[in-house]
């Protein structure tokens, strides 16, 4: 196949080495800045697509959890040679079909890439098999003990939810495929509607290693189709072991309830909901209130406000070093610029959320930005307060309002200020400002922050997330399903493996990771840790 046959987009399924035109009605992409609908047309998949991609995967699984680190690290570094291979017809697709800027899509490129090498990493280290012996003890007393082994598998077949507002980075070859594959479970991504011929491209990078590579077809398979009726195929196939999703909280409640409703209930890995509290501490709001006002708009309109770790609360006391963040906010909202959001609907669901807000009798307009009447998406950046006693009496204050819009929260007190912490759901992350003189007062908040957030910074801004071994996003419901995973940094792997112990095995059955002749991988003998 040429180079030029490789990126054509088909408007195809792609099952294992198929690629297949479904019949059902066609998604297409929409140029989020000007309205065109753009082609191919992806014919919808149904049961039959289904049916295809889970055989396939199932019948993949068992051989390809047995690979060794070597093949399987080859697998998806080559998966990130055939994406960097594509080259810039990715990036203009994405282009048409996100609004994004190419500056940000090449560096979500480059991102993508980068996990999968980092998981490449951790396949080798193989800490994550987590292996432990316990040799046999036939003379203890009162009671012998057997030989025990343990080490961790893939749980099976994952499916995997694209996301909207990370094409590349959180969709077909993202960290949920990425850490997938890595554990050794099989992948079928339903790819977002909102960004098809990206996903196109990228499935069929996947689809090319998996041929280099010369693994079963079964690994990974890329399926199309608009509403839940596939997604919920999917999740309802009892050959799917595990889900992961990055989108909307009643995206994701509807997967779980699908999940949990199974004959054989399996885990969901849904990022949902988060509205990340930045808690302005007040030494550091009364140093440099301006300072903190100017970078708040700037992380606030990043990507339009479309990060699932947008400031969308600010907390703060009242007083004079309020008035002058605010003042500052507001001189900032007022010059940003018209950004174009990623799809119609969401700039439909963005308004709407903006407009039950500004509604609301306990809210007060702060301030808005401009509105381009030319963009089919326009996001209109809006900022708003209200009081830490009406907070905690309206439920509606703390509803995410998807883009750049936020809520600044005047507390009477710090006490205030750490009920409205406790009042808070899950979030993905927490903020705090503080100099040297806040210390003592952050850490009496520190207890709630931890109970509320899966990361806490100091001193920075919650947008953007560093790809890396520490990382951790997540946090409790409703930011995510799960609070005891992250989905970003290497950590992930773990969402998607099993233990297995064996005992009294004969050598021959076990596996070489098991084996007391393997060298280089680290276990636990005895309870001594060997590396």
């Amino acid at each position: 196949m040429s180079p030029s046959d490789q990126t054509t987009l088909r408007g195809h399924q792609i099952i294992g080495q198929q690629s297949l035109l479904a019949d059902g009605k066609p998604v297409h992409a929409i140029n989020p800045a000007n309205g065109e609908r753009l082609a191919p047309g992806y014919p919808a998949g149904g049961a039959r697509e289904v049916e295809l991609a889970c055989q396939l995967a199932h019948d993949a699984f068992d051989s390809f959890r047995e690979t060794d680190a070597e093949t399987r690290a080859g697998f998806l570094e080559t998966i990130a040679e055939e994406i960097e291979a594509i080259g810039e017809q990715i990036t203009e697709r994405a282009l048409q079909e996100t609004g994004l800027p190419r500056a940000r899509l090449e560096g979500e490129r480059g991102r993508t890439c980068g996990q999968l090498r980092l998981f490449a990493g951790v396949v080798r280290a193989g800490e994550w098999l987590d292996v432990r012996i316990d040799p046999t003890m036939p003379e203890r007393s009162p009671m012998p003990r057997a030989d025990l082994r343990q080490r961790r598998i893939g749980l099976g077949p994952v499916a995997v939810f694209g996301a909207s507002n990370f094409p590349l980075a959180f969709s077909v070859a993202g960290g949920d495929t990425a850490s997938a594959l890595a554990a050794g479970c099989p992948v079928i991504v339903k790819a977002h509607s909102a960004h098809p011929g990206t996903s196109e491209l990228v499935g069929g990078a996947i689809q090319r290693a998996v041929t280099r590579c010369n693994l079963p077809e079964g690994v990974f398979s890329l399926l199309y189709g608009s509403g839940n009726t596939l997604g919920q195929a999917l999740v309802n196939d009892p050959r799917i072991q595990a889900v992961g999703f990055t989108g909307s909280r009643s995206g994701g409640t509807a997967l779980l309830k699908t999940a949990q409703a199974r004959p054989q209930p399996i885990p969901v890995y849904a990022e949902m909901s988060s509205i990340n509290p930045v808690l302005l501490m007040p030494a550091a709001l009364e140093a440099r209130a301006e300072g903190l006002g100017q970078a708040f708009i700037a992380s606030l309109n990043m990507g339009a406000g479309q990060f699932c770790t947008n400031p969308g609360l600010v907390l703060a006391l009242e007083g004079e070093a309020l008035e002058r963040f605010l003042k500052t906010a507001a001189d900032n909202v007022a010059a940003s610029a018209c950004q174009t959001m990623l799809t119609p609907g969401i700039h439909d669901a963005y308004r709407g959320g903006v407009e039950k807000l500004s509604a609301l009798p306990q809210v007060q307009e702060v301030a808005r930005g401009a509105l381009d009447g030319d963009n089919a998406s326009p996001c209109q950046t809006a900022l708003f307060r209200t009081t830490g006693s009406d907070f905690l009496s309206e439920a509606a204050l703390q509803e995410e309002v998807f883009g750049a819009s936020s809520l600044v929260i005047a507390c009477r007190d710090l006490d205030e200020m750490r009920a409205v912490c406790e009042h808070l759901e899950g979030q993905l992350t927490a903020t705090l400002h503080l100099d040297d003189a806040d210390i003592d007062a952050a850490r009496t908040l520190m207890p709630v922050l931890e109970r509320r957030a899966g990361r806490i910074l100091a001193n920075g801004w919650p947008t953007g997330v560093e790809v890396c071994q520490a990382m951790v996003h997540g946090g409790p419901w409703p930011a995510t399903s799960d609070s005891r995973t992250t989905s970003v940094g290497s950590a992930a792997i773990e969402r998607f493996l099993r233990p297995v112990c064996y005992q009294d095995l004969p050598e021959a059955l076990l596996s070489p990771t098991l084996r007391d002749s393997t060298q280089g991988l680290p276990r636990l003998v005895d309870g001594k840790r060997q590396l």
